[in-house]
């Protein structure tokens, strides 16, 4: 993997300068793959496939925080963060759009690293050389996140429980302070501005990451003129929050979990591929899995269980393999934290989502799934009808006012049409960029 993060002097462009909630499943001839991540290129970076298709070539940089304070008041030394980008920064730094990720993905949201990597970043069908986030005008950057549940995946850079305490030697495990979106953002922030960037055309960003876009709009309004919430909430609702924990108990009730403090040798593995079968079911669709079991010829009786209570229907094998084979790259700590953090949003990080909300001046479109199971369609409902409100106030007093657009996504696969069905909207969101 480690060699997906050179690309060779063959395939750069001369003086170009390259920077920048969902799991990895594959069925028959369908791949539902982990988000992998994009490019920042100033001088962009393209090479031909073999079908004479540009192939959009990006590669992972380092960013590195010296002392970042969290927004629970801890400090935290030596953050080391990845980041990726794609297309040309033009002059002012006008053209940038930041794309925010998913819980289970990274900062790779298009391009490869290399032309011969099997998949490309998880929004590759919007991102790219005349797609609707167009990198011939947009410079797009993608951030990963603190505690970024892939630990051990070597094209993601993260610090998190799994890293080593510079005061100690010795991994942080649950000393690791609590973070929250706000800390996803500030980070985003410091990498923006060590590149010299202070304002945003766009925030775009899919499940967690629509979190992030949302909370850039309010914590820093004067930096975002539009944000892309896809498949999102503005706030971590009761069902919401006791529906993310079922994602956190398999791994505390793993013995070799340890409170945390477990070896990196012998992790909680199974209570972590426990937790990926919950994430991965509940991000698709009884649809997609009543395929998959069409596929599988799954019967009720089949005759392994009937005679064997140790014995599992193909369908809950096929589950436990494809988690199984993400899971050595993740780790259970970082899980943990990531699922604090989506359950202690709340738009603003104040006393109310009403005045959370109330700060945003950027123009908003939410693009929820109909048939979506974690962050129900509600949730986009919601917040469109109180955005709308905020938006008619200001306009009531002659202030400038956003806009505020909605549009569903349909398809089989539930919350993941947010991935795999997004590009159904490109027009929509072209326009919207362009408005």
């Amino acid at each position: 993997m480690s060699d997906k993060l050179r690309l060779t002097k063959t395939y750069l462009a001369r003086n170009c300068v390259t920077m920048v909630f969902i799991f990895a499943l594959s069925v028959s001839t369908l791949t539902i793959s982990s988000l992998i991540i994009g490019t920042l290129t100033i001088g962009a970076a393209h090479a031909q496939n073999n079908n004479d298709e540009q192939v959009l070539l990006t590669t992972k940089q380092r960013h590195v925080i010296d002392s970042f304070t969290t927004f629970n008041g801890h400090t935290l030394k030596q953050v080391n963060i990845g980041w990726e980008s794609y297309g040309n920064l033009n002059q002012d730094k006008s053209n940038v759009i930041l794309i925010t990720h998913y819980f289970t993905g990274n900062s790779h949201a298009a391009g490869k690293y290399h032309p011969d990597d099997k998949a490309s970043g998880y929004w590759d069908s919007i991102i790219g050389p005349g797609k609707a986030i167009d990198t011939n005008t947009y410079f797009v950057i993608s951030v990963d996140t603190l505690a970024n549940i892939s630990a051990h995946d070597p094209n993601v850079i993260t610090t998190g429980p799994a890293s080593i305490n510079p005061d100690t030697g010795k991994p942080y495990g649950l000393s690791f302070p609590v973070v929250t979106i706000r800390d996803f953002v500030n980070v985003q922030k410091s990498v923006l501005e060590e590149l010299g960037i202070t304002k945003l055309h766009a925030v775009v960003g899919a499940s967690m990451g629509s979190m992030q876009a949302i909370e850039w709009a309010s914590a820093y309004p004067e930096w975002v003129d539009n944000v892309i919430s896809v498949i999102g909430s503005v706030h971590s609702d009761a069902w919401t929050t006791t529906a993310l924990e079922q994602w956190a108990i398999p791994i505390k009730l793993d013995p070799l979990w340890q409170q945390g403090q477990y070896a990196q040798d012998a992790p909680p593995i199974e209570g972590l591929t426990a937790a990926l079968m919950f994430i991965t079911q509940i991000a698709l669709h009884p649809d997609y899995f009543n395929q998959v079991g069409q596929t599988l010829d799954h019967q009720a009786l089949q005759h392994a269980p009937l005679h064997d209570i140790l014995a599992d229907h193909n369908i809950t094998q096929w589950l436990y393999t494809r988690a199984k084979s993400r899971a050595s790259l993740m780790d259970a700590n970082h899980l943990l934290y990531l699922v604090r953090a989506c359950q202690l949003f709340l738009t603003g990080q104040g006393a109310s989502l009403e005045a959370g909300l109330a700060k945003i001046n950027a123009n908003v479109l939410l693009i929820p799934a109909d048939n979506d199971l974690l962050l129900m369609p509600y949730h986009a409902r919601n917040a469109y009808t109180q955005l709308r409100t905020n938006a008619a106030t200001k306009a009531a007093s002659k202030a400038s006012a956003p806009k505020i657009a909605y549009a569903s996504l349909q398809g089989p696969y539930g919350h993941l049409n947010g991935v795999l069905g997004i590009s159904q909207h490109s027009t929509i969101i072209a326009d919207f960029l362009q408005q």
